[in-house]
């Protein structure tokens, strides 16, 4: 019903230009140029509009296929018309690297037409096809006419292409997908997720298949641990899909979503009672009388325990979907714009494969790690939920003070480390695990204790020199927007989307902007911030004029109040990314 609806909506909307006749360049040898415009279904381009031009080469006769002659009521006269693609080879001259611009026009039949827009391509003769055709330039947004308005611009052209860094994060993965292909942007998504493995978002489900492994006791082994992981993995893997090209297709925030207090409480609650299963309190299996009923579809359970298994990877993709990062972001916007939930969610679940490696080899190495059975798992199952609480108190930090939670945190770390101390079976090296643990929560209580407010340095306060804060000036609404961007022209304005809940918001405060270097870029800048934490009308404004779906996102704008586009920066960056991103930016 949801994607019904979406569907709906989306008749009512017109496609922006670049996304209606999506453009792409490449050299098909060293002396012809093919130019390819993708046209998406209810849109076509006229023959008439093609027109081409290249700075630092010479052009010959563009070879155009016919099209289809229909009676153009805008012009009141035959034209030729294109439909679905067309190919363009279009003879070239060239010593070396040269920039192509082509003119084109199209119209939608619902009786919207654009104005002739300029698409750009750098290209080189001995570039190759791929390179170029990934790297093509972004389209210069056109303006969206009536058929009557349309006659009066054709002899008009779109202005010059806007400020664009293809080399940005965002820049690669826009381009990547606007090729829409599948062979290109899988392995690119697969690396993507694969370097989004090692964050906080992911790195939590670890320790949720671990304990699954390890609750398997004596049946475990290499074969059984992987198969577990794969399924994990696959639950995780789909979901994390279908949340994506769901969010996508209806354009909410779905970190906010996944951000509302009684969606983290409730995570929070069940990684408590996860863990609970770690203590002894109970047992967590499927109950007998479903084991039964199951038995007669495969051997000794095994698919009760597999769909377990595979719903606990997809209620963990609830808590992968809050991160959004460069590659989730541009997915995302990409189903928006496009409603292609094919490249899309491809996209997405290729990135999520990336992801699962860290899992993949966790339950590869099982067998290999951990012995068959015996009094040792009853220690690994209480570290586990140990793991598992701390995750519960990770989940519900939003709502909780930093005080609040530099008490958890000093309670879990003394509590486990007591009982690791005064554990008298246990050998020495787990005494001196406990002591490192008791040492820890000690020193979260002395931090909170004195004055203290920050759960990664609970003692930072007590030294001398202290982080440089970084002063924003607060937006709350697309009006107060425009109001600074006019009162800012000769400078570079960033604008810093944020939120209480967003992690890796705060890890950019905490590690990246209080960079020297960082802070030295700032004192020539305009620095705003919109806090959405609220998720209110005004939020959501915001961020959809800007495609967004969540924090972090930081846009730039130039000296003259207009974004540098491909200058955007999703996602969480260190303060060596962070200053080559604003290395680019300002030189504009």
């Amino acid at each position: 019903m949801l994607l019904l609806q979406s569907s709906a909506r989306a008749a009512e909307d017109y496609l922006a230009p670049d996304v209606a006749f999506k453009f792409s360049a490449k050299m098909a040898d060293e002396k012809t140029v093919e130019i390819t415009y993708r046209i998406a279904d209810g849109y076509y381009m006229y023959r008439e509009r093609f027109a081409f031009k290249a700075d630092g080469a010479a052009l010959g006769e563009p070879v155009i296929p016919p099209g289809k002659i229909k009676f153009d009521e805008t012009f009141q006269k035959d034209v030729e018309t294109y439909r679905k693609s067309i190919t363009i080879k279009l003879p070239v001259e060239a010593a070396g690297s040269f920039t192509l611009t082509a003119t084109s026009q199209g119209c939608a039949d619902a009786g919207l037409c654009y104005s002739p827009m300029d698409s750009q391509a750098t290209l080189s003769p001995k570039g190759g096809g791929l390179l170029a055709a990934i790297t093509a330039a972004r389209t210069e947004p056109a303006a969206m006419t009536t058929p009557a308005e349309s006659s009066a611009a054709q002899s008009s052209t779109a202005g010059p292409p806007a400020a664009s860094m293809q080399d940005s994060d965002m820049g690669r993965i826009e381009a990547s997908l606007k090729s829409g292909k599948l062979l290109a942007i899988v392995p690119l998504f697969i690396l993507l997720g694969l370097g989004l493995s090692f964050t906080p978002c992911v790195l939590p489900m670890v320790p949720i298949l671990s304990f699954i492994i390890v609750g398997e006791g004596a049946q475990t082994n290499r074969s059984r641990s992987f198969t577990l992981s794969v399924v994990y993995a696959l639950g995780m893997a789909l979901v994390y899909t279908a949340l994506g090209v769901a969010a996508g297709l209806i354009g909410e925030g779905l970190s906010a979503s996944l951000q509302k207090p009684w969606v983290l409480a409730l995570f929070a609650v069940l990684m408590v009672a996860l863990s609970l299963s770690m203590f002894g309190v109970y047992q967590l299996q499927v109950p007998a009388s479903i084991q039964t009923k199951l038995a007669r579809f495969s051997e000794r359970q095994s698919g009760g325990k597999l769909a377990g298994v595979f719903a606990m990877g997809a209620i963990s993709a609830m808590i992968v979907g809050p991160c959004v990062a460069a590659p989730l972001a541009g997915a995302l916007v990409y189903i928006s714009q496009t409603r292609d939930v094919v490249v899309g969610g491809s996209a997405l679940f290729a990135m999520a494969v990336g992801m699962s490696v860290p899992l993949l080899l966790v339950g590869l190495s099982a067998g290999a790690l951990l012995p068959r059975a015996g009094a040792w798992m009853e220690g690994v199952k209480r570290f586990f939920g140990v793991l598992m609480l701390g995750l519960a108190l990770w989940i519900a930090s939003p709502l909780l003070s930093t005080a609040m939670q530099m008490f958890g945190w000093a309670a879990l770390g003394i509590g486990y480390g007591a009982y690791l101390l005064f554990n008298r079976l246990g050998p020495w090296q787990t005494k001196a695990i406990g002591l490192i643990f008791a040492a820890l929560g000690l020193l979260q209580l002395a931090g909170v204790a004195t004055g203290g407010r920050d759960v990664l340095a609970p003692l930072a306060h007590l030294t001398k020199g202290h982080a440089a804060e970084t002063e924003f000036v607060r937006v709350k609404s697309s009006d107060e927007l425009d109001a600074v961007l006019a009162q800012s022209k000769g400078k570079t304005v960033m604008l810093d989307f944020y939120a209480d809940w967003c992690v890796s918001c705060k890890e950019m405060e905490k590690f990246t902007f209080s960079d020297p270097r960082i802070q030295a870029r700032f004192a020539d800048m305009v620095l705003l911030q919109a806090d959405v934490t609220a998720n209110n009308a005004d939020d959501k404004a915001l961020l959809k004029r800007f495609k967004l779906f969540g924090p972090p996102g930081i846009i730039f704008f130039d000296k003259e109040g207009k974004e540098i586009q491909g200058g955007r920066v999703i996602g969480y960056q260190n303060a060596d990314k962070f200053n080559q991103s604003l290395g680019l930016v300002t030189s504009f």
